[in-house]
């Protein structure tokens, strides 16, 4: 079972992403900020990462360029979920690392689509 990390400051989209991937057979880990997720993917090793952009303490990209720096989780796939959807703001994410990027308002499904997606090329 494919485990997943989820650091998402809103505890209402936190607790829509974590039931939406449990459903789809995913193990779930949760947190709220961005130095607490960055701690947790170093101790739990998720096979992918769901991060918002705007948190406390670090924000998503922070946590992002610290994954792509640390040898051990850099191949960890990242998907950045956020409000910031100008071009400008994608591109960054990307800069930092990022594989994919979802803005909000999103889909639940298709977030998933998504999560199974970068799941199987990380396998192959």
């Amino acid at each position: 079972m494919p485990s997943i990390l989820i650091v998402e400051d809103d505890p209402d989209i936190n607790e829509l992403v974590s039931l939406r991937l449990q459903m789809n057979g995913h193990e779930v880990h949760a947190e709220f900020d961005g130095e607490a997720g960055l701690a947790a993917v170093k101790e739990l090793k998720p096979d992918l990462v769901v991060l918002d952009w705007m948190m406390p303490r670090l924000t998503g990209v922070e946590v992002c360029r610290a994954l792509r720096e640390d040898p051990d989780v850099s191949a960890t796939p990242v998907i950045l979920l956020t409000a910031k959807a100008q071009e400008a703001d994608v591109q960054r994410g990307f800069a930092a690392g990022a594989d994919d990027y979802v803005a909000k308002p999103f889909s639940p499904p298709e977030l998933a689509s998504r999560v199974d997606a970068l799941l199987a090329r990380a396998k192959a």
